[in-house]
C-alpha cells in the first residue's frame, strides 16, 4: 500500500484565494460575452455574480472534496496499517477533521444554493452586489473554522507519507532486534537498500523496505523487551511481526550493547507470534572465534549473509 499520493493541505486562505480569483476571471469572460447584448443591466449583473459564486463554490467543494477521496478509509485498511495510523496519529483527531472538512464542503454548496436562489430572483442592483458580498463572507466563515483541522491533516498526511508500502500479499521477512545491532546494515548487505544508519539508540524511527529474489524485507525500529510498555516506535516492529511477517530474523549482538540475558528474553517472546525465525549474530569480527563458537552451537545460529540468503 502506498500512501505518497494523498494530496497537500494548504492553509485557508490558498483556498480562498484561489477560488475567489477564479471567480474575478469568470466574472471577466462573462462580461465580454455580454457587453452589447440586448440583456438589461439587471439580468448582465446577474449573469456576472452568479458566475462568480458558481465558480467558488466549484473551486473550493472540488477541492476540500479531494482531500476527503485522496485519505483512504481508515476502517477498510489492512490490520497493520490501521495499527500504524493509531500509534503515529491522534486517530480520533484525524476522522474528527475528516469529518470537519465534510462538513465545510457541505456548507459551502448549501450557502451556493441559497444565494443563488436570492440573487436569481432579486431586481434591485445594490441588493444583488449586497448578496454577493454576504455569500462571499459566509464561505470564507467556513473555510477559516476548519484551518485547525487543515493543519492536523496536513500534519497527518506528512506522517502517513513515511509508513512503508508493505505489500501485505508479499513473502514477508521481518527484522528484529533490539536497538543498534545491526538490523539496517544487514538489510542493505541483503538488498542493497541504503537507509540512514546511525550509532545511537533507534536511529531507525520508521519502517524500510528491501526486496531480495521474492520476498520484500522489512527493517524495524529497535525494540527493547517490554512489549506491555512499549513506545510509538517499537510498536512499529510489533505490529510488522504480528500482521505481515511470515518469517522472522532475530539479531543478536553479543557486544553487549544491550544485556544478553535481555536479548535471549526478547527472543523466547516471540514465539508468542508463531512465526519461523532464523537467528542472525551480527559484529562477529569484534568477538572472540570461541565466543561466537559457542552461540552458534547452542541457538542454531548463523553469521555468514550469503547463508542467510539461502534460508530466505
Amino acid at each position: 500500500m502506498n500512501f505518497q499520493n494523498l494530496t497537500v493541505i494548504e492553509k485557508p486562505i490558498f483556498y480562498l484565494d484561489l477560488a475567489f480569483g477564479r471567480a474575478k476571471k469568470r466574472a471577466e469572460l462573462v462580461r465580454d460575452k455580454i457587453k452589447g447584448s440586448s440583456k438589461s443591466r439587471i439580468n448582465k449583473s446577474k449573469d456576472i455574480e452568479l458566475a462568480k459564486i458558481d465558480i467558488i463554490r466549484n473551486v473550493l467543494v472540488d477541492r476540500l472534496d479531494q482531500i476527503l477521496t485522496s485519505y483512504p478509509s481508515f476502517d477498510q485498511l489492512p490490520e497493520f496499517y490501521k495499527g500504524l495510523v493509531k500509534c503515529t496519529l491522534d486517530y480520533a483527531q484525524v476522522k474528527k477533521s475528516l469529518g470537519a472538512i465534510n462538513w465545510c464542503s457541505k456548507k459551502v454548496n448549501d450557502f451556493y444554493i441559497m444565494y443563488k436562489k436570492k440573487i436569481a430572483k432579486c431586481e434591485d442592483l445594490n441588493k444583488i452586489n449586497q448578496y454577493r458580498r454576504e455569500y462571499y463572507g459566509r464561505i470564507s466563515s467556513a473555510i477559516d473554522q476548519i484551518g485547525k483541522e487543515l493543519r492536523e491533516l496536513e500534519n497527518a498526511r506528512k506522517t502517513m507519507k513515511g509508513f512503508p508500502a508493505v505489500k501485505t500479499e508479499k513473502n514477508t521477512i521481518v527484522i528484529i532486534g533490539f536497538p543498534n545491532v545491526g538490523k539496517t546494515t544487514l538489510l542493505y548487505k541483503l538488498t542493497g537498500s541504503k537507509p540512514e544508519i546511525n550509532d545511537y539508540p533507534f536511529t531507525t524511527r520508521n519502517i524500510n523496505v528491501g526486496n531480495f529474489k521474492d520476498s520484500q524485507l522489512l527493517d524495524t525500529p529497535g525494540t527493547l523487551n517490554r512489549f506491555n510498555k512499549m513506545n510509538n516506535i517499537e510498536r512499529q516492529a510489533h505490529l510488522a511481526m504480528k500482521h505481515v511477517a511470515h518469517k522472522i530474523i532475530y539479531i543478536f549482538d553479543l557486544t553487549e550493547s544491550y544485556p544478553i540475558k535481555d536479548q535471549i528474553e526478547l527472543y523466547n517472546n516471540l514465539k508468542e507470534f508463531g512465526k519461523p525465525v532464523i537467528i542472525f549474530l551480527s559484529k562477529v569480527d569484534l568477538l572472540q572465534k570461541e565466543q561466537v563458537a559457542e552461540f552458534k552451537k547452542k541457538f542454531k545460529a548463523i553469521d555468514d549473509v550469503k547463508k542467510l540468503k539461502e534460508l530466505i
